[in-house]
């Protein structure tokens, strides 16, 4: 779960990309070119935003593009910033692939990566909040996808993200929705050749750029800065619920 702020490159028309309905918001990332393959619109499109939002404050807008609160100190990222991962990332979220989601809060972006990667694929959503994961597995009923749970196909554990989950690896991509101060290295040895890692990393209240990390089929790994972003910090549980 992470709190992105305005980053160059997509700060002029995201944030104008909000919806009365879920498609109407896809269709304006789309239109604001935020979204720029049709297969993303599709899986977006495929996955109710409104499952996976807090909606005990009226003042909530699931279509709204906004990063929101959904309790315990996270917060779930803007429409926008998740098009933007999905589209860095859209290269590897095929058929068959496997992918790890770091910090899945809600089980949002999880989802979304099981309409790219199913059928075949396999997508593992971590968070270190016990109250996260269960709330995720009751979004994904509410959205219609016990399926994915039960086929295995969606793995929706409590874990330490900055270990990674061993148990599945290595994964095609990893996205990870907190900021390090460095890249965890389990991330990176669980990152498949010819891999991509998306995180954001910088230290809390300090400027942080959003990374794309490359492992070529030889091992080698290369880093390529984004855009600078603001997320809340990828820690242990006890920092992250004092921010509550």
């Amino acid at each position: 779960a992470a709190r992105p702020a305005r980053a160059a490159g997509i700060e002029t028309m995201a944030w104008r990309s909000h919806g009365r309905t879920n498609d109407e918001l896809v269709d304006n990332l789309y239109r604001n070119e935020i979204i720029t393959e049709h297969r993303v619109a599709r899986a977006m499109k495929s996955v109710d935003r409104a499952n996976y939002v807090a909606m005990k404050e009226p003042s909530i807008d699931p279509y709204q593009d906004s990063p929101q609160p959904i309790g315990y100190g996270a917060t779930i990222s803007a429409p926008h910033m998740h098009a933007h991962c999905l589209q860095e990332l859209s290269r590897w979220l095929v058929p068959g692939a496997k992918v790890l989601d770091v910090g899945s809060g809600t089980g949002y972006l999880t989802a979304l990566f099981a309409e790219m990667v199913t059928p075949d694929g396999v997508v593992v959503g971590v968070d270190h909040v016990d109250e996260l994961v269960r709330a995720s597995r009751e979004n994904f009923h509410r959205d219609g996808k016990d399926k994915l749970l039960a086929a295995g196909e969606v793995i929706l554990a409590t874990a330490d993200g900055r270990n990674g989950w061993p148990g599945r690896a290595p994964y095609d991509a990893i996205h990870v929705g907190a900021a390090s101060p460095s890249i965890p290295e389990a991330l990176i040895e669980q990152l498949a050749p010819g891999g991509r890692l998306i995180i954001p990393v910088g230290r809390e209240h300090e400027g942080q750029t959003l990374k794309a990390v490359d492992k070529d089929e030889d091992g080698n790994v290369y880093e390529k800065t984004l855009m600078g972003v603001l997320y809340v910090p990828l820690c242990d549980k006890a920092h992250q619920l004092r921010r509550s």
